[in-house]
């Protein structure tokens, strides 16, 4: 009998609205949700591979416990008793700060990812935690951190109603956008085209949101910074600058007008390899506009000023008038964020509260630089990581320098890994706890909705039953009960109604709050009937700012409201949110941060200094979403190959054809060549997340085309001061013919 579900889409940050088909319990088929509120049927590759990812024979179905050297099948018994020994041991002897924590980006997608690693976090006390942000979007945290006393007070642009948007290192069209979730991304931009909008994309690429560009720029990798501070330069030379209902809330417009000084287009353009004439021209479409948006990306994150790029990019929509404001760069208001207490001065954003042990490097945001892993765990010392727990990840693909990673991993004391795959990072686990099928999980989008291009809330429960196997849910609460002390046959639950009582205590003491005063045992007898964690997000959606305030707002969210609306509620388009969302001290938008003033001036000394040769930049594919969607049939194939993509001028001047060597700080790669007019010359370009060539893993299909892995070129010794980040982007190559010396 065949039946149909609805699901949103877990496999990258557009979250569209899916309708399952299933048959004899198993996924056959997805298509777009028609009637989904936030993606209207739009459906990409990924969403519509949802069954081949599904039912994926290599998918794990069971626990691996390693037995005389080799991962064997378990029971889950067995293989959480395996957890409580070998990570209470190590907890045990050597304390819960040598146990290291890895999150790979996965866990933006999940139910669990986003509620269970904090709490085994803080179970161990340990500060050896990493993610994937200091590989991809740590700048754009330390920026909002530093202006609005909030890392995650996003700015996305306001695609339904902005007039001129400016994309900076950034391709949606692929990505299906990143920081700014929008269903359908490229079909919002061609109808703020065909509206009399325009778009200018920034990238040494041509794009395919580039070709749909009214203009295209395509300045050195590495240089947004500079071109950023340069049209701050012509906004104020030429008296652009105006600030409308912001300039009661800003601070720091002086200083930001004398650094400026030092970045006329001019000086930047030879640097960034532009035309003076384009830096200001753009300048000036952007202040004339009636309503712009600046929009950075990967390409202004992942490079050497990264936070400085990132912190220019709002800077721009600042000066211009265009922050928070309809078709400019606004603010969403997440569901489950905390319902509005009015303006209130901040703590503010601090990093650096301890730093790694080896090299020193600052906390962000309390995580250490993911470049540093490796030394973390080879290093002997006191705090030298003795186990680790990576949860949806795989560094040694995804990390600066995997082959060291790779060796690290392979002598760390225990390890377990809560991920589906056996891939080249979990092959070092001593075990291996699979999540089930996404069909199989429910799903609620934490962390996407806060950037949101139309606030709106969704939720899936899971489509299909367990059938006997924990939840991914309960896998990691039941480490979680270990770290307490409760012991793995523990019952979950206590985890999640711990958060409860704790969140719900904290909320009815605080006189802000929408409940407070009132007792604890009546709110949580409100709660949703359900898992622990539809429990939790019961309470989150009703404290959260369309919540009913258990009761007091009667129309307002909850669980049961939002699973009658099987098709999401649509909550409206973006409104302005300041001044209620800043949490600096000053009560205001800090639009010059020590910080990044002193960052800024490192910029300026760099201007003219730039090296000759080749840089080496990344590129997405539509059919990709890092590395792990590389074994389904339907994603293989077609654009999405490893290939080193590089300008034909430059293949001749080399003597390049179809083969190429490509030698960096890191290693070198042998890597197939794809000749293209689309890049400027001097660029290179290698897609990352590919490199499935290691032996011991049970990806049959990505091994087959394993590609080769574009992060061994890097040696992670180039880190963005402020964020941590690891420079992926820019980074200098040599390249030779294959079979010639580098």
């Amino acid at each position: 009998m065949t039946d149909t579900a609805l699901r949103i889409c877990p496999f990258c940050e557009a979250t569209c609205g899916l309708t399952l088909t299933i048959d004899a319990g198993r996924v056959v088929g997805a298509r777009g949700d028609h009637d989904d509120v936030f993606s209207a049927g739009y459906i990409c590759p990924k969403g519509a591979s949802f069954a081949e990812l599904d039912n994926d024979p290599d998918r794990l179905r069971a626990p691996l416990v390693r037995r005389d050297g080799a991962l064997t099948e378990a029971t889950w018994d067995e293989a959480f008793a395996a957890v409580a020994a070998g990570l209470g041991g190590v907890v045990r002897d050597h304390g819960g700060g040598s146990v290291g924590v890895y999150l790979g980006n996965p866990n933006a997608h999940t139910v669990a990812g986003a509620l269970y690693p904090p709490l085994i976090i803080r179970g161990l006390g340990t500060h050896q935690v990493y993610s994937a942000s200091t590989l991809d979007q740590m700048p754009k945290h330390v920026a909002l951190g530093l202006m609005f006393g909030s890392p995650v007070a996003f700015t996305v642009p306001d695609l339904d109603r902005t007039d001129y948007l400016v994309i900076i290192g950034a391709n949606p069209l692929v990505s299906n956008g990143s920081l700014a979730t929008a269903a359908d991304f490229g079909g919002k931009l061609r109808r703020m085209r065909k509206r009399g909008g325009r778009l200018v994309v920034i990238d040494p690429a041509r794009t395919r949101t580039a070709e749909l560009a009214d203009r295209h720029l395509a300045p050195r990798p590495g240089t947004d910074a500079a071109l950023l501070f340069a049209i701050v330069h012509v906004l104020f030379d030429e008296d652009l600058v105006s600030l409308g209902a912001l300039a009661d809330h800003v601070a720091g417009v002086d200083e930001v007008r004398e650094l400026a000084r030092d970045f006329p287009p001019e000086t930047v353009a030879a640097h960034c390899g532009l035309v003076a004439d384009e830096i200001r021209t753009l300048a000036r479409e952007i202040a004339a506009a009636p309503a712009a948006a600046v929009y950075g990306r990967m390409g202004t994150s992942t490079v050497e000023f990264g936070t400085v790029g990132s912190w220019l990019v709002d800077v721009v929509n600042v000066l211009t008038g265009n922050l928070d404001r309809p078709g400019g760069a606004m603010f969403p208001l997440s569901p489950v964020a905390p319902a509005p207490r009015g303006p209130r001065p901040g703590r503010g954003f601090r990093t650096g509260r301890w730093h790694s042990r080896v090299s020193g490097r600052p906390e962000v945001l309390s995580e250490l630089p993911v470049a540093v892993l490796a030394e973390e765990i080879e290093t002997a010392g006191e705090g030298q990581i003795k186990a680790m727990i990576t949860v949806a990840g795989n560094p040694v693909l995804s990390a600066p320098d995997g082959d060291r990673l790779d060796r690290a991993l392979a002598g760390v004391g225990f390890m377990v890994s809560v991920d589906p795959y056996l891939n080249e990072t979990t092959r070092h686990a001593d075990v291996i706890l699979p999540p089930p099928p996404p069909s199989h999980s429910p799903h609620f989008d934490f962390a996407l909705n806060n950037l949101a291009v139309r606030n709106n809330a969704r939720y899936s429960p899971p489509a299909l039953p367990l059938l006997g196997r924990p939840d991914e849910a309960e896998i990691l609460a039941r480490i979680a009960l270990v770290l307490y002390g409760i012991g793995v046959d523990g019952d979950p639950r206590i985890v999640d109604e711990q958060v409860i009582a704790a969140t719900l205590a904290k909320e009815t003491a605080d006189v802000g709050s929408p409940v407070a005063g009132r007792a604890v045992d009546e709110l949580t007898a409100m709660l949703d009937d359900g898992p622990g964690y539809e429990r939790r997000l019961d309470m989150m959606l009703r404290l959260g700012a369309y919540g009913d305030a258990f009761g007091a707002r009667p129309d307002g969210l909850t669980l049961t409201r939002l699973r009658s609306a099987p098709h999401g509620i649509d909550l409206g388009p973006l409104q302005p949110r300041l001044p209620d969302l800043l949490r600096t001290p000053s009560g205001l938008i800090e639009l010059a941060p020590p910080q990044l003033i002193a960052d800024a001036a490192r910029l300026r000394d760099s201007l003219g200094h730039r090296g000759g040769g080749y840089v080496l930049i990344g590129r997405r594919h539509l059919r990709s979403n890092n590395s792990w969607m590389h074994n389904l049939p339907a994603l293989a194939g077609g654009t999405n190959t490893c290939t080193l993509r590089m300008h034909p001028d430059d293949a001749a001047d080399l003597g390049v054809s179809d083969t190429a060597v490509v030698k960096g700080p890191g290693g070198e790669l042998v890597v197939p060549v794809e000749l293209t007019e689309d890049i400027r010359r001097g660029v290179l370009s290698l897609p990352h997340g590919w490199g499935h060539d290691r032996i011991g893993t049970g990806q049959t299909l990505a091994a087959r085309h394993p590609g080769v892995n574009a992060n061994q070129l890097n040696d992670g010794s180039v880190l963005d001061p402020l964020s941590g980040t690891a420079v992926l982007n820019g980074i200098p190559v040599v390249v030779t013919v294959a079979g010639t010396p580098a």
